[in-house]
């Protein structure tokens, strides 16, 4: 029975019983008399039939007004948000819990609300609060760094704020590096957010370097989160990637030396990150080769957060599909797109996975199913890949053609098409597919026709490749009369196709199953707390057994005594 249920006992105690019998000490006498405790007030006693009654009206009643509370509770709206700068002073209070407890999981609870402060229209203004009182002293070299990033009115101010003493400090915040490195992170949160990329590429190039000299578990997170904006601040330097002159090459150097540190102190936060974000510099410029590389020579970890991991296997997804392996493309791509949420801020990454998982299905000969474009939150980003797989779908050439060049420049943001290009032997093997299930004999004329082929020739290659492909492996040409036979189709069933495609499922859902498993957390130290309790268990049965022992012993004692009457 909750909190609320323990009100409703109280009164319902004071409304029913008369000011008589309103007494602190309120006993229930049965056959046994029960000794009341010392009070000032003479105790009541009340017969077992009384009591028994009055328990029953009462609960009657408190079922009523637990009902009637829930109703009230329903009709209470969310709780007002709390203003900026009380976030984030509230969030030093989690990061010196972090610290004493040496558990990383309050400082991820503090860097969640950089989504929501960074919407406040008093975003600058709560960050100098939060300066000025985790740094009171002006003189304090962190707080005028901290403070040079933010627009010339909030710098020097002093005196108390909103939510601190008059001290200008809150008495629950200390002075600890998480603090400092947290003030840092909203400072480039809030140069990124107002586009002055060069101010943040140098104050993160020094910022960066501090957080990585401090070998902290609790500072983990947040140093992830400073490579984070360090490699997007460097991104929107001109000359923009894919340029070999972009400063993104330059900071390949402290990022490997990042990743390096991080595996050494065994530092998984910072090594997803990192790694993660080699890998996007990597194929921002085109260097396929390296990024291969990299994912060979290191090991992504497995305890790292779930958004990391969609990015790496969205990354990796990209690096395979480049490379012609399709097939495991298209499962990165899926495993990212299946753990990627689908609506909120992280819309946009699955709906850019998508988009690369479509193009990688055409190419493996596959068609998406048409529900996937029905979803409310892909149904305009995909509006030029429906198109793309309309054309593909039916083997039409120019119309494939038509499309890719009437979305070139969507295809291009995307990144897909160069992948896009690569189609156009997949639309004119679907096309001849297609003739084939409907025609048992086609002439090479034809063909040429409906798929737009120069000559005949160019139309014996292709379909000879799509024979020694697979695409068609029941057809064969015929030279000399110059057609392509087709042999009626066999039955699926007789095959191992089904067992194959049973064989992929269950795999894939073990697969998941593993990993819900590897994802699931525990309490630190769990198992010392169990073996104490079964340590204490064990105790008090040598305990009881010892009493019944000495019990026993008495009983013995007094019957050696008995002489009867």
């Amino acid at each position: 029975m909750g909190s609320k249920h323990h009100i409703i006992l109280r009164q319902q105690w004071t409304e029913h019983v008369p000011n008589s019998i309103q007494a602190p000490n309120v006993v229930a006498s049965s056959n046994n008399n029960n000794q009341s405790p010392p009070s000032s007030t003479t105790p009541i006693h009340l017969s077992t039939r009384h009591v028994t009654l009055f328990t029953a009206e009462m609960a009657d009643q408190m079922d009523v007004d637990a009902v009637k509370g829930e109703q009230q509770e329903e009709k209470v709206g969310p709780a007002p948000d709390l203003p900026a700068e009380r976030i984030i002073t509230n969030n030093f209070t989690l990061l010196n819990a972090a610290v004493d407890a040496f558990d990383s999981r309050f400082t991820l609870r503090a860097l969640r609300s950089i989504s929501t402060l960074r919407k406040a229209p008093n975003f600058p203004e709560a960050i100098a609060i939060g300066i000025r009182t985790a740094f009171p002293k002006p003189q304090n070299n962190a707080r005028r760094v901290l403070e040079g990033m933010l627009p010339e009115q909030y710098r020097g101010q002093e005196g108390a704020s909103e939510g601190v003493n008059g001290s200008g400090r809150d008495p629950d915040v200390v002075e600890i590096a998480e603090v400092w490195a947290y003030l840092g992170v909203l400072c480039q949160v809030y140069l990124y957010d107002t586009q002055q990329y060069k101010q943040g590429a140098s104050f993160s190039e020094n910022f960066v370097e501090k957080v990585r000299s401090f070998n902290r578990r609790t500072m983990d997170p947040i140093g992830a989160k400073a490579y984070f904006y360090y490699q997007l601040f460097h991104e929107n330097l001109a000359p923009l990637p894919p340029s070999k002159q972009s400063p993104v090459l330059e900071i390949r150097p402290k990022l490997l030396a990042a990743l390096r540190s991080a595996v050494l102190r065994k530092d998984s936060e910072t090594q997803a990150a990192v790694t993660v974000l080699l890998l996007r510099n990597y194929i921002s410029t085109a260097d396929i080769t390296q990024a291969d590389l990299l994912v060979a020579q290191t090991q992504f970890p497995q305890t790292a957060a779930n958004n990391q991991v969609c990015r790496y296997l969205y990354y990796l997804g990209r690096i395979r599909a480049i490379q012609l392996s399709y097939t495991e493309a298209h499962e990165h791509l899926e495993s990212a797109s299946r753990k990627s949420p689908t609506v909120g801020p992280a819309a946009g990454f699955y709906q850019q996975a998508t988009k690369l998982l479509i193009v990688v299905e055409l190419l493996m000969g596959d068609i998406p199913e048409r529900s996937l474009f029905r979803q409310t939150s892909l149904e305009k980003a995909l509006h030029p890949y429906f198109r793309l797989v309309q054309a593909v779908r039916v083997g039409d050439l120019q119309a494939f053609l038509k499309c890719a060049s009437v979305y070139e420049a969507q295809f291009r943001k995307d990144g897909t098409y160069s992948l896009i290009l690569r189609l156009r032997q997949n639309v004119i093997k679907t096309g001849i597919r297609m003739l084939s299930l409907s025609y048992s004999r086609i002439s090479l004329r034809d063909i040429c026709h409906r798929l737009s082929i120069s000559s005949e020739e160019s139309a014996e290659y292709i379909a000879a490749k799509a024979i020694r492909d697979g695409v068609i492996p029941s057809s064969s040409l015929n030279h000399q009369l110059g057609h392509l036979e087709t042999a009626p189709p066999s039955d699926a069933y007789s095959t191992t196709e089904p067992s194959e495609a049973f064989h992929s499922r269950i795999s894939a859902l073990l697969a998941m199953r593993d990993e819900s498993v590897m994802a699931m957390r525990y309490p630190m130290d769990k198992h010392r707390q169990e073996i104490a309790e079964a340590a204490k268990a064990r105790e008090r049965e040598r305990e009881l057994a010892k009493e019944i022992a000495e019990a026993e012993g008495d009983v013995d004692d007094g019957d050696d005594g008995f002489e009867g009457m």
